[in-house]
């Protein structure tokens, strides 16, 4: 449940500080009545996105067995490559977020309603498009029940009602700080979704080592047991894990950690914005 509140909130987040961004720029300037394109924009996306997820679902309960659990992993190794570019991304150019946009709405109205309303759908669908392949992942990951579901649902809720409040004035929130512990719990659930990626390959013997036990804690940890849910549910990783899950799950965890916290240390001018000054 906290691993799906966590994914929707963070990616919710985001989609409801462009749309504000969107809106207040629009108001602003005196072009209100082109803020139903926006919504149609992103009505749009939000059906793109649950069109995502059920297609996925569908997907993989149609396929057999070992073309299931390859399937799954390859989603589960796909939907890790998004959200770490995500997390990077948003931790790179949060700053310069709101400009862009501002100069995106510029274009779009000056082309027409059509413009605008594909420019919301292209900002939000991304979103939508990273929750909905990283929360189906995930949901394969701990089991997929209805708590997971309802996580989900809170983190998505909580996500609307905080950018609502943002945009009426009514609460100021520290962005920077809540994108980078975010960033870091996303990243720590990443690495779990990548070893269970791996053990989905595994499984379907497009990879080794399956039955290389690492360690076996499971005494500790139940299956039905409330620590499991917990451990399962935070870490994402198996009581019973492979030698090459345990390798991968570092492998990822820490350098992508490093990155992570060296590129919010970036300061603003760094040499690693000037080539985009200088394809300008």
């Amino acid at each position: 449940m906290l691993a799906a509140f966590l994914i929707t909130l963070r990616e919710g987040l985001e989609a409801a500080l462009i749309v504000s961004i969107l809106i207040a720029y629009l108001v602003k300037t005196e072009r209100a009545s082109s803020i139903r394109y926006v919504w149609a924009g992103v009505g749009a996306a939000a059906v793109f996105s649950l069109a995502v997820g059920g297609s996925l679902a569908v997907a993989a309960d149609r396929l057999p067995e070992a073309g299931q659990a390859a399937f799954e992993g390859v989603m589960a190794l796909l939907a890790v490559g998004f959200v770490t570019w995500m997390v990077f991304w948003m931790a790179r150019n949060a700053r310069e977020l709101k400009g862009e946009l501002h100069a995106h709405v510029d274009k779009a109205t000056a082309a027409g309603a059509g413009a605008v309303a594909a420019m919301a759908f292209i900002a939000v669908s991304r979103e939508g498009f990273e929750t909905a392949l990283f929360l189906w992942s995930s949901f394969q990951t701990t089991g997929g029940g209805w708590v997971d579901i309802l996580g989900g649902l809170l983190g998505l809720a909580t996500a609307i009602a905080l950018g609502l409040l943002i945009y009426r004035g009514a609460l100021r929130v520290n962005l920077g700080t809540f994108f980078k512990w975010t960033g870091v719990a996303l990243i720590i659930i990443a690495a779990g979704v990548f070893t269970y990626g791996i053990h989905e390959l595994q499984e379907a013997g497009l990879l080794f080592g399956e039955d290389s036990i690492a360690f076996d804690i499971s005494g500790a940890f139940p299956d039905d047991s409330a620590q499991y849910a917990v451990f399962r549910g935070l870490f994402a990783v198996r009581t019973v894990p492979s030698w090459l899950e345990v390798f991968v799950w570092f492998a990822y965890l820490v350098p992508t950690m490093w990155l992570f916290f060296r590129t919010l240390r970036r300061p603003l001018g760094a040499p690693a914005s000037a080539p985009a000054k200088a394809s300008a």
